[in-house]
């Protein structure tokens, strides 16, 4: 079907841009304009607005959906990112939880896989400022669910800010699940303000802490530093970690559970 319809509906083309830029990740404005038959100046026009509402990261020469040291994919690119990876860390990590708990989940795509598995443990309650897994849990009758509120962030998906802060440590969960854009050197990390200001506050409403990451995050850095890797009485990820990623984690005494591949 050819694009002219679209060219007269600027919101449905960028919605279709962006959905495209999350299926192959980078591009050039040229192959944007050829692909929905839109001229150069109309390609870079959709394209800066995207970069507006922070759905792509432009630089020279092209766009990219992929994260960067102060950009961070947004929340539909990481749906998609390392699926197998995430499925295989959240089987690992459902064990942790039993009946009873009080479970806190960032907003993060990681917890979410988990948050999928950990549906069925009954009694359970769940705290969580991600969205996703406020609609996951939501009308279950084993779940006591408690959303923690704030400023929606469509970035993310989640509920961030003072608000949220507050919320949070009025509260005080027996395990706290949690990802983040990258661990080096000992440290976490991720690209924005905004999003550290509340991942801080979660980290201190938790009695234990677990951190999920895929390999892809392992020896990466990011604008902000976090927290510390001494802050987590275990990390999971998966068996596309190497061993350099695994040596560092060993190195930093941090128990590290390697999740089998299905």
């Amino acid at each position: 079907m050819t694009d002219r319809r679209r060219r007269k509906d600027p919101g449905s083309r960028q919605q279709d841009v962006a959905e495209y830029l999350v299926r192959v990740g980078t591009a050039s404005a040229q192959d944007l304009a050829d692909r929905f038959d839109v001229s150069l100046v109309t390609a870079h026009r959709d394209l800066d607005e995207l970069a507006r509402r922070g759905l792509v990261r432009k630089y020279h020469g092209g766009v990219t959906a992929l994260p960067s040291s102060v950009f961070e994919s947004n929340v539909t690119y990481r749906r998609q990112s390392a699926v197998a990876a995430k499925r295989a860390i959240a089987r690992s990590a459902v064990a942790l939880i039993e009946p009873g708990m009080s479970v806190l989940f960032d907003d993060s795509t990681t917890t979410l896989a988990l948050a999928e598995l950990a549906v069925d443990i009954d009694p359970l309650t769940v705290v969580t400022n991600f969205a996703p897994i406020v609609q996951l849990m939501m009308g279950r009758k084993n779940i006591r669910l408690i959303a923690l509120g704030g400023e929606y962030n469509e970035l993310h998906d989640s509920f961030v800010g003072s608000p949220c802060v507050e919320s949070a440590r009025a509260l005080r969960a027996d395990l706290g699940f949690y990802s983040f854009a990258g661990v080096s050197d000992g440290g976490v990390y991720h690209q924005e303000q905004e999003i550290v200001t509340t991942k801080r506050a979660l980290l201190t409403v938790t009695a234990r802490r677990v951190l999920l990451v895929d390999h892809t995050k392992l020896g990466r850095t990011a604008l902000h530093r976090v927290g510390e890797l001494a802050d987590f009485e275990r990390v999971v990820t998966d068996a596309g970690a190497d061993e350099a990623a695994l040596r560092d984690l060993a190195d930093h005494d941090v128990r590290t559970t390697v999740a089998d591949a299905p």
